[in-house]
């Protein structure tokens, strides 16, 4: 069985609580969680599947540990590694840029070569404009733990169903 490596940074400790709601849920596979700010490029390059829990915070910026990790996110060559991204905001405070980080994220691995999967749709959230929109779709899983806590737990296991199929594949 493949292993999945879920990078993650969270100052607040939500995005870390999500890592670990997403690693128990996919129970069913190995999920290593790996704090970015404890780590290098070589851990990453080690996994074929990754799962990229990112907040924003300000006006569209990247959670510190991910800002301060791009220089090592740019030594990994993602051809060939299938990455899933999860990125939390707040719509109402930050409705101009909500969930920019999370589009950061995704410029930087597909520029590197990742086929990214979990795309989500961008019904039932209020807000004005974001960087993480492809396709009239966000990038990956959108949370709100400020404004629609309540609707977290739900979004994670449904988008655990969408993206299972592409990272629970038999290894032949």
């Amino acid at each position: 069985m493949q292993e999945i490596g879920l990078f993650y940074a969270s100052s607040t400790g939500n995005t870390e609580r999500i890592a670990k709601a997403l690693q128990e849920k996919m129970r069913s596979v190995k999920i290593d969680l790996h704090d970015v700010s404890d780590c290098d490029a070589e851990k990453m390059k080690g996994y074929d599947y990754l799962i990229l829990g990112v907040s924003t915070w300000g006006e569209g910026d990247l959670q510190d540990d991910w800002k301060d990790y791009l220089p090592e996110l740019e030594k990994v060559d993602f051809t060939d590694k299938t990455v899933a991204l999860f990125g939390l905001g707040d719509q109402e405070e930050y409705c101009n840029n909500f969930l920019d980080g999370m589009g950061t994220l995704y410029d930087k691995v597909v520029e590197g070569g990742a086929t990214v999967i979990g795309s989500w749709p961008t019904d039932d959230y209020d807000y004005d404009e974001s960087t993480a929109i492809r396709d009239d779709e966000f990038v990956g899983l959108a949370l709100d733990e400020d404004n629609q806590d309540e609707l977290s737990d739900k979004r994670l296991s449904t988008w655990v169903e969408l993206i299972s199929p592409y990272l629970l594949k038999e290894v032949t």
